[in-house]
């Protein structure tokens, strides 16, 4: 199951970045922490559940190197750079998407 939540568009003019997409399960307080603050910074993200979609969770071992742990974000910039951020981290999920407190 995929879904797709918001509008996509630049946070600041250094960083730009094409897609979020956010590995997460049903039941993980963790990723709902996650997306809700990515919606309330009013950034779209893709949520991939891996307890509901085998080719996602297969998907996410391979692009995490096998991490299984969720929430796993996987953030497309612009530049074809990925960044990774492994579980609710605030300072890094700012500090990649150019967000400002």
């Amino acid at each position: 199951m995929v879904k797709v939540i918001g509008n996509f568009f630049d946070i600041k003019k250094e960083v730009r970045f094409l897609k979020v997409i956010i590995y997460s399960t049903t039941t993980c307080p963790y990723c709902k922490m996650a997306k809700d603050y990515l919606s309330e910074k009013q950034i779209a993200f893709e949520e991939k559940l891996v307890d509901q979609d085998e080719s996602a969770r297969q998907e996410m071992a391979s692009v995490s190197g096998g991490f299984l742990g969720v929430p796993f974000l996987v953030i497309e910039k612009d530049d074809g750079t990925k960044e990774m951020i492994i579980g609710f981290d605030k300072g890094k999920i700012d500090s990649v998407l150019g967000l400002v407190g």
